[in-house]
């Protein structure tokens, strides 16, 4: 009498794979922005036909990039456990010191460039140091940098010029050189892409690394997650956070460098109100406001669907006051998610 034999073609593994791959995905903080951004992607490119053409990808993208500069780089000091409420009136700030000086004071573009560099390092250095120096929050003491910045760039550029906007820059000497690293166009068939969209992408690879791949990055961890454990361990909280503001105030300078070398003027009350999109978007991108959890890519994709919704709400004709629908739904939507997401990815770790 024969017995048979029954084999069993189901792979005992392949659960545990799944739920291993399942896990490695809930711990990355970018997870929630990435399906933000397909769902956006694809529900504009449903309703109107512009969106996917070269000259809409091309319009999205270059909305999205000057955001999502500063998107990273308020990422990494929200990482931190800091915030930076001058970083919108940064971006005019840089921009007006580099005018004024090129066009006023008749300097080359490029000394004009770098010394509103080291400007806006000095600022945002001033802002670490008094954070660490004061325990006073980030909050109020980046909320008072703005209200001087937003003064300072009134008055003077009012006592220099008459008026609060500064132009002429394209007459500068160096203005050819400067032009094309920050504010040149790339065609590629029907669509052009600006150089902030470079600016961004590279950007966000650079902080990406850092973020993951240093100490340096663990050490931003670690401040933002605990200020006292991570002192206790040895990390240098004073010259992360410090290193973290004057980052932010690094890219407000690419940004207003960008803004200024393309359209050639710059108005003294530009970036007022956009530090708060770049928070918003930071959040989108997985970071928590209370700090130590967050992506910098995930913040270069929150920007993405801010400029795909933007965008989109262009193209498919809408009013734009939907916009701002839009991101209260957006930021609600995303803390929760991230709330979520982060002590799913505790559990995991445990």
């Amino acid at each position: 009498m024969s017995v048979a034999t029954t084999v069993s073609t189901q792979d005992p593994a392949g659960p545990e794979v799944r739920a291993s791959l399942l896990n490695r995905l809930i711990v990355r903080p970018e997870i929630g922005s990435a399906l933000g951004a397909v769902l956006v992607f694809v529900f504009f490119s449903v309703i109107t036909e512009k969106f996917l053409s070269p000259l809409g990808v091309a319009t999205w993208l270059d909305d999205a990039s000057t955001l999502g500069i500063m998107a990273v780089a308020v990422a990494l000091l929200m990482i931190g456990g800091e915030f930076d409420l001058s970083a919108g009136v940064m971006t005019a700030s840089t921009a007006l010191v580099t005018a004024l000086l090129a066009v006023h004071a008749g300097w080359n573009v490029w000394l004009a460039l770098l010394v509103s560099l080291l400007f806006a390092l000095a600022v945002g250095a001033l802002n670490g140091w008094l954070v660490m120096r004061t325990g006073l929050p980030s909050f109020i003491v980046t909320l008072g940098t703005f209200l001087a910045l937003q003064g300072v760039n009134l008055g003077v550029t009012r006592l220099i010029t008459g008026t609060v906007q500064v132009s002429g820059v394209r007459s500068a000497d160096g203005y050819a050189s400067a032009g094309w690293v920050f504010a040149s166009t790339t065609d590629l068939g029907d669509a052009r892409i600006q150089a902030s969209v470079v600016w961004w992408i590279v950007l966000t690879a650079i902080a990406g690394l850092v973020l993951v791949r240093t100490r340096f990055g663990n050490w931003i961890f670690a401040v933002g997650g605990s200020l006292a454990s991570a002192r206790a361990v040895g990390v240098p909280a004073v010259r992360t956070k410090i290193i973290l503001f004057m980052t932010t105030a690094f890219a407000g300078w690419v940004v207003g460098s960008c803004n200024i070398l393309r359209f050639a003027s710059v108005q003294a009350n530009q970036g007022v109100g956009l530090e708060f999109q770049y928070i918003i978007a930071a959040v989108v991108g997985g970071c928590l406001l209370t700090g130590g959890f967050g992506s910098v890519v995930g913040a270069a994709i929150g920007a993405l669907i801010f400029g795909m919704a933007r965008q989109g709400i262009v193209f498919a004709r809408w009013d734009s006051d939907w916009f701002m629908l839009f991101l209260g739904v957006l930021l609600l939507a995303a803390v929760l998610v991230n709330n979520a997401f982060k002590k799913r990815a505790e559990r995991v770790r445990r």
